[in-house]
């Protein structure tokens, strides 16, 4: 006789706990691996667990681990690609501000010579700035705050490398191109100072006085500390002495003179 309604939901209720528990198992043997430090094999139980019951809550947890233990022993590639299946299965997950933060960390492992390759630093600037839009209240948004400084500083600094070197070559329209994205895209950096003085000296080079002026009042307005604003002053006034540190220099000399008196 074929089984009854009721005994084929119960041998399902049956294989249905003991692929769970096969799940758990995997998930567990994951634990171990990744304890033992072997996070290839900890990725592949966590990738085994989610696989033998994606339909578990656990499931996505799983996943995640998986990206982690990838991202912890620097496969990056792997574990954007785990991350990225993570956040496109589980959109409802409670970890998915985790998920996008370590997205952005796998990428911004991935630079290694912005020189040579500047995509990771592209697309880990977009992700940690989606983290800072989408989770602003969590201690994630603050690292990713940190970590986007940090790249913004890069590639001004990339910039200011391709700008000088359109200086030395007396190519001053390309030149003066990258010192003004530099003020325009990345202006909380330290570059933004010597930017300004490029300009002044560009400007003053080729002629254009009033633009020059311009510049060296804004970086004086803006940065009248500076030792850029020192060196665009002394554009304008070859013999400039700074006399702050002439009356620092004399007040040292007479210290001196008083000891030795």
């Amino acid at each position: 006789m074929g089984c009854t309604g009721n005994e084929e939901k119960k041998i399902s209720i049956v294989g249905q706990d003991e692929i769970e528990l096969q799940m758990i198992e995997a998930y567990n043997d994951g634990l171990v691996a990744f304890e033992n430090q072997d996070f290839l094999k900890a990725a592949k139980k966590f990738n085994e667990a989610e696989l033998l019951f994606p339909q578990s809550e656990w499931a996505s947890k799983a996943s995640l681990m998986a990206a982690y233990s990838f991202y912890i022993d620097d496969y990056n590639n792997d574990s954007i690609f785990q991350l990225e299946q993570f956040i496109k299965t589980y959109p409802n997950s409670s970890r998915m501000p985790y998920a996008h933060y370590l997205l952005a960390m796998s990428y911004y492992n991935k630079i290694i010579d912005e020189k040579k390759d500047i995509k990771p630093l592209i697309e880990s600037k977009k992700k940690f700035r989606m983290v800072i839009e989408s989770y602003p209240d969590t201690d994630f948004a603050l690292d990713a705050n940190f970590k986007l400084n940090l790249i913004e500083e890069t590639l001004a600094s990339k910039e200011m490398f391709i700008a000088k070197h359109y200086i030395k070559k007396e190519k001053w329209i390309p030149a003066v191109n990258r010192l003004k994205y530099i003020l325009k895209e990345y202006q909380t950096t330290v570059y933004v100072e010597e930017a300004i003085h490029r300009l002044v000296e560009i400007y003053y080079k080729i002629g254009l006085m009033e633009e020059s002026k311009k510049y060296a009042n804004l970086l004086g307005y803006n940065y009248s500390s500076s030792e850029w604003y020192e060196q665009s002053y002394k554009v304008f006034n070859k013999n400039y002495q700074d006399p702050y540190k002439k009356i620092k220099k004399s007040s040292t000399l007479d210290k001196l003179k008083s000891i030795l008196d």
